[in-house]
């Protein structure tokens, strides 16, 4: 049996919480786990005098992959996105965020099935920006031809891998000419590599309506950083909200798994948080590490205990603690 070594970040909030119900999962499904625990955010600055501690990217690099807990990121003011500099720090240049439907979840669209491919190293979500003279602020929005093709290329391999039959690159091209022009030059030159997938493009604001209205069009989709970040929450919408929305961070130096919802401290240290989105997270962090029977087993189960609909936690309507909802899934490996 292989032994992966597994650095694991708690969080903020209802982070440990949900971290300590799928940590009990996927060490249910009998797979060989050694976790390094390290912090980030309020916690480490109030530790380590600084949100962005050097021991916990260095224990990414050596072990190539990571489970993280949502942070808090002060609004407006303090310091700045822990989330933002940990992908920077590790070029983590792409967010995958696979969108689908739940058993037994009321939501819009229940045969939802696409996958959103962010870019996310740079754009205006990166935070460039400055004050030039006292009441006006300059963001500046970078878009290169290394990353724009690099995203490209991994949104059209991943669809290669997964069985997708399209890609739709998302763009404000008509009014961003240069900027967003530059994007989708890339997205066709890297196109025509692939002959066997569809390649298309939609404006971002009619690609937004087309989402709603009939989502069923799309398969991949990749977008700059901004808009990636914004249609992504969008798309958890559509299938029942952030709580079921799963999220990778790839590059080169490894690969963080994170819950892609906040820390909800209105609700922290309750027990009563939905651990869904962390574990799903989970599942595509084993599929990431080659344990492909486990990840399958740990999904089976926990769609299992959605399809029969009797342990749910308070956000879906039910009245399971987190940890119940755990158990719930792990009786139903261990069957």
């Amino acid at each position: 049996m292989t032994k992966h070594n597994i650095t694991l970040i708690p969080g903020d909030g209802i982070g440990p919480e949900i971290i300590s119900a799928t940590v009990r999962i996927i060490e249910a499904s009998g797979i060989d786990i050694e976790w390094e625990t390290h912090i980030l955010g309020a916690q480490a600055l109030e530790k380590h005098g600084t949100t962005l501690p050097e021991a916990t990217i260095e224990s990414v690099r050596r072990n190539k992959v990571a489970l993280k807990g949502p942070l808090t990121t002060p609004i407006g003011k303090g310091f700045t996105s822990v989330n933002v500099g940990l992908r920077k720090a590790l070029d983590l240049y792409a967010n995958v965020r696979p969108v689908k439907a739940l058993p037994n979840v009321p939501c819009r669209y229940p045969e939802l099935d696409l996958v959103i491919v962010r870019e996310n190293t740079e754009s205006l979500y990166a935070g460039l920006e400055h004050v030039v003279v006292p009441g006006v602020v300059e963001s500046l929005k970078i878009i290169t031809e290394k990353a724009s093709t690099r995203i490209a290329r991994y949104a059209f391999e991943f669809a290669a891998s997964h069985g997708r039959k399209k890609v739709t690159a998302m763009h404000k091209a008509n009014i961003m000419k240069l900027s967003d022009g530059l994007f989708l030059e890339c997205f066709n030159r890297v196109a025509a590599d692939f002959p066997g997938i569809a390649a298309d493009d939609k404006i971002i604001d009619n690609a937004c309506m087309q989402l709603v209205m009939r989502p069923e069009q799309f398969d991949v989709m990749v977008l700059e950083n901004l808009y990636g970040d914004i249609v992504s929450d969008l798309c958890a919408g559509l299938i029942g909200g952030l709580g079921l929305a799963p999220g990778a961070n790839i590059g080169e130096q490894g690969a963080v798994f994170e819950a892609v919802h906040g820390s909800a401290p209105d609700i922290a240290g309750q027990g009563i948080a939905n651990p869904t989105a962390i574990l799903m997270s989970g599942i595509l962090m084993l599929r990431h590490i080659g344990e492909m029977e486990a990840a399958a087993r740990v999904e089976n189960a926990m769609m299992e205990v959605y399809a029969e609909g009797k342990v749910r936690t308070k956000d879906l309507g039910g009245a399971a603690k987190t940890d119940e909802f755990a158990t719930a899934i792990v009786n139903k490996l261990k069957a």
